[in-house]
């Protein structure tokens, strides 16, 4: 099965839906008595209407589940009612309709795991038997026939072996995992109680994880997510997958909030009884109805789209095992709410508090400022991304949290919940403001600043090639090089990253970054590239060596002095060593010829021309001192003209976009 994700979708406006349904009520109003007695004798026996769509002998004959439970589990059609293929088959894979259907056949795939001990379905035929029942039942409900067909590929509902710990039926689960009391136990009981539903999850998600360290493939880790969610629906709970705990518990799926939908049936006949027989006092009251019926359908619509937006942003995080999903309520008891005395600082995208968990973990909580769209993708890119990243020097993102239009206007916003780090940032030490008492007491020794250099080239060098497609970082600066209680460095705020498949030897429309240690083809062209993060770690090297910012303005806004010209014109005339901290140079032990190549290092990383920057892997290699240090190429004049600053010095800004300080 492919990932579940969502997107958003203004065709599902809760408005249309009113105003679509109360139109057709009110024509129905309209046609007369005769019309109504008609409507009355079919819906006093459904079963007339329309022929069974699981009649078919050849279907029931294949495929060896039954989807009769499409049309009797609540859950909710409208999602689908308007349904459009998009302009790709990913797209139209991973939109709301197309989902909402995953999780509904995956109820059929549970179910095939009890009777039959299968993960999935045994063969090709067997699954396009299976869609094409599925799409029956779907089309008996008035909904688009093409949908099975738009959303979903048969082969990948058919068992293989290459996939999740090469796992096909209970016997290989067993033979894998052994006895799963826990799992058993915690998943048993009826889940639509929320504190139980939570137990489950707990115990499947440890699950998951031992799954995909036996697998060891990255790849098949949501196969196995789905496959712990197949047997928690199926085998576990002792109520079955079309229980509502299982639906919406384990499968995800988005349920009406009808208890059951034989009393609307029931309701549905008794009012068109009444009808029947007083056309003339329903047309009355249906004018009082439709008011009632308006204002009624746009608070349920408002309360539906609230717990749309936070199952959206569950199935975009459920298959991560590490992330919580926070209450607002929690990070403000947390944060004190969100007192001064617990303010860390400002960043590009908001503001940091600290946070106590009720169990004593100490918590850093970004509270982000923008609401508009693109802050949404930008939080959404950072979850989605940051949430796989796992190494020792990068921040590790504990969870997050949405607070939508529907809650208090105070907290409405997007929150990202961080490992706390006791020793603030890189810049707090480099160079502490009176405010950073705590820092000034004792500047970084040159072991320390040693340290910091090779952890930040670690980590760039995990985001260049150890993860696939490469990650860039777009934002690498002192202030987002975060020290932990060891003084060891770990990269944050990914609020800028980037894919490589999304940007690589692109240009990009808008650039991003922090004015002084953005490179100069992507400050001017846009053009990024992997040396672009390269550029900016050769800034924060000469920062940490020098013990002089990147750029220093004057009053007016106006730039005075730049480390990378500075330092340049210092080699070319042989006195490089003046560059060095005057603080370095106190310490006799230090040996003075390593720190001047760590000086090499980030000249060269941060040349203006990018082809003759080394990768984060040559330049970790050239500070370890595993592979000399090639002769520095010559470069154009002066660059610093390539950075233009806007009006009041606030930011940077280039023929291709905005760049924000």
């Amino acid at each position: 099965m492919d990932e579940p994700q969502t997107e958003k979708y203004a065709s599902h406006d809760p408005n249309y839906i009113v105003r679509d349904k109360v139109y057709n009520f009110m024509k129905f109003i309209n046609m007369g008595s005769i019309f109504v007695l008609l409507i009355f004798l079919v819906a006093s026996n459904p079963s007339s209407a329309t022929p069974s769509p699981t009649s078919s002998p050849s279907n029931n004959s294949t495929c060896p589940v039954s989807m009769n439970y499409v049309q009797t589990v609540p859950w909710n059609i409208s999602y689908c009612h308007n349904f459009q293929p998009l302009q790709s088959q990913y797209q139209t894979s991973t939109s709301l309709c197309c989902q909402t259907l995953l999780s509904l056949f995956g109820v059929a795939l549970a179910q095939n795991l009890k009777k039959n001990s299968l993960f999935q379905l045994p063969n090709l035929p067997t699954s396009i038997s299976c869609l094409q029942h599925f799409q029956s039942n779907l089309t008996s409900l008035s909904l688009p026939n093409n949908l099975v067909s738009s959303c979903f590929d048969p082969q990948q509902f058919v068992i293989t072996p290459d996939i999740c710990a090469r796992i096909q039926n209970m016997e290989d689960w067993f033979a894998r995992l052994g006895s799963t009391p826990q799992l058993d136990t915690a998943c048993k009981p009826d889940l639509s109680d929320r504190n139980q539903c939570t137990k489950c999850e707990a115990e499947g998600d440890k699950v998951q994880q031992k799954l995909s360290a036996i697998d060891g493939n990255e790849s098949h880790s949501q196969d196995c997510f789905y496959f712990t969610a197949l047997y928690m629906a199926g085998v576990a709970n002792q109520y079955g997958p079309e229980s509502r705990g299982a639906l919406s518990c384990i499968l995800i799926l988005l349920l009406n909030s009808q208890v059951d939908s034989r009393d609307s049936h029931r309701a549905l006949r008794l009012g068109l009884f009444i009808a029947s027989l007083a056309v003339l006092v329903i047309v009355l009251l249906g004018l009082g109805v439709y008011f009632w019926y308006i204002k009624r359908r746009s608070v349920e619509n408002l309360l539906a789209y609230a717990d749309l937006q936070e199952e959206r942003f569950r199935l975009r995080l459920r298959p991560n095992t590490v992330l919580t999903w926070f209450e607002i309520e929690s990070l403000v008891r947390a944060t004190n709410n969100f007192s001064p005395q617990n303010f860390i600082g400002r960043g590009g995208f908001g503001t940091v508090y600290k946070g106590i968990l009720p169990d004593g973990t100490m918590v850093a909580v970004k509270r982000l400022e923008e609401s508009n769209y693109q802050a949404d993708d930008l939080f959404y890119s950072e979850v989605e991304i940051v949430s796989n990243l796992k190494h020792r020097n990068l921040v590790p993102l504990r969870g997050c949290c949405v607070v939508d239009e529907n809650h208090n206007l105070e907290y409405r916003g997007r929150y990202l919940v961080h490992q706390y780090m006791p020793n603030g940032s890189l810049q707090d030490h480099l160079f502490p403001t009176e405010l950073d008492n705590q820092y000034t007491k004792k500047s970084l020794t040159w072991t320390q600043r040693k340290s910091i250099v090779l952890d930040v080239a670690n980590a760039l060098v995990y985001l260049h090639f150890g993860v696939k497609p490469a990650v860039y970082h777009r934002d690498i600066k002192s202030t987002n090089i975060l020290l932990d209680a060891d003084m060891r460095a770990r990269v944050g705020d990914f609020g800028l990253v980037k894919r490589s498949s999304e940007s690589t030897s692109h240009l990009n429309t808008i650039v991003a970054g922090t004015r002084g240690y953005v490179a100069p083809e992507y400050a001017l062209y846009g053009q990024l590239t992997e040396k672009s993060d390269v550029y900016s770690f050769g800034v924060v090297v000469l920062e940490i060596m020098c013990g002089r910012k990147a750029l220093e303005l004057s009053s007016s806004g106006a730039p005075v002095f730049l480390i990378t010209d500075w330092v340049w014109s210092l080699m070319r005339s042989g006195n490089i060593g003046e560059a060095l901290d005057a603080s370095l140079l106190v310490d006799k032990n230090c040996a003075r010829n390593i720190m001047e190549r760590f000086l090499l290092v980030g000249i060269l990383s941060s040349h203006v021309m990018f082809a003759s920057r080394p990768t984060i892997l040559n330049a970790l290699k050239m500070l370890e001192g595993d592979i000399e240090i090639p002769p520095i190429p010559d470069r154009p004049l002066m660059h610093g003209h390539y950075v233009m600053y806007d009006g009041d010095g606030s930011g940077m800004s280039s023929e291709c976009g905005f760049v924000s300080s």
